[in-house]
């Protein structure tokens, strides 16, 4: 007999530079010149966050600062450079993207609305956790990839939550905020590369081409054409779809299992 397995994974927006007077101070110094340039008025900025459970197991999923040399005390899968990639030589220089078993992520508490439910699936999880060591880590605050934003934490999040297969069109910072590099992980992640497929379908989508024995009648498609058939009625709901007040929702679209 085949044990339940559980799982869930939410997505926290947290006001860039809670608990912290220099980052934020820093934040508002960013967002007054980037409203004066584009014209706007100004935003809160959000900072997102990933954590994931599965089977029993929590992990803390974010880009931070690398402290120290200790990295596998933190689940740290990559590192990358901040600014330039010269200047990432220096351990001050360096961030991390940590995929945390049983860790935890600084202010999470004080996320705006609370979790937002990505998923509640097993093999949705299992995906976004297998793509963590797979995630691109450009330099940190440059637009390397040339999407018109800089990468960053949020670049992070957004990458992995769309290339796990989620629709991500009705995720967005709270009312009044914005998060930057957010909109550059997503155009990453419909590009390709680590990931996806080589035509940009991310192959947690491609795991709708075999079916699965737990769903009695699954159909296996044969081709792209017939995968990318199946996604246009998730965004054909735009109008039908209601976000409760701090719960957030994304549509499930295929995953692969994580062993």
């Amino acid at each position: 007999m085949q044990t339940s397995r559980t799982a869930a994974a939410d997505l926290y927006w947290i006001p860039l530079g809670a608990g912290g007077h220099c980052v934020r101070f820093n934040g508002r110094v960013f967002e007054a010149v980037a409203a004066g340039r584009q014209h706007r008025r100004r935003c809160d900025l959000y900072h997102a966050a990933l954590v994931v459970e599965l089977d029993g197991d929590r992990y803390a999923i974010e880009l931070a600062p690398s402290p120290d040399g200790d990295l596998a005390s933190r689940g740290v899968v990559a590192t990358g450079a901040v600014g330039s990639r010269c200047a990432g030589r220096l351990r001050l220089f360096r961030y991390e993207v940590r995929c945390w078993r049983g860790g935890s992520i600084p202010d999470l508490g004080e996320a705006v609305g609370g979790p937002r439910r990505l998923t509640g699936d097993p093999r949705v999880a299992g995906r976004i956790l297998d793509l963590v060591p797979t995630v691109p880590v450009p330099v940190w605050g440059r637009d390397e990839n040339r999407t018109g934003e800089m990468w960053n934490s949020n670049s992070v999040s957004a990458w992995l939550i769309s290339s796990a297969g989620l629709v991500t069109d009705y995720l967005r910072p709270p009312e009044g905020g914005r998060a930057p590099g957010w909109n550059a992980g997503l155009e990453v992640a419909r590009r390709g590369g680590p990931g996806s497929g080589g035509d940009g379908v991310p192959r947690a989508l491609e795991a709708l081409a075999a079916p699965d024995p737990t769903r009695p009648g699954d159909q296996r498609v044969e081709t792209v054409e017939e995968l990318r058939g199946l996604l246009l009625p998730v965004g054909e709901l735009g109008g039908e779809i209601e976000v409760g007040e701090g719960q957030g929702v994304a549509g499930e679209v295929g995953a692969v299992g994580h062993e």
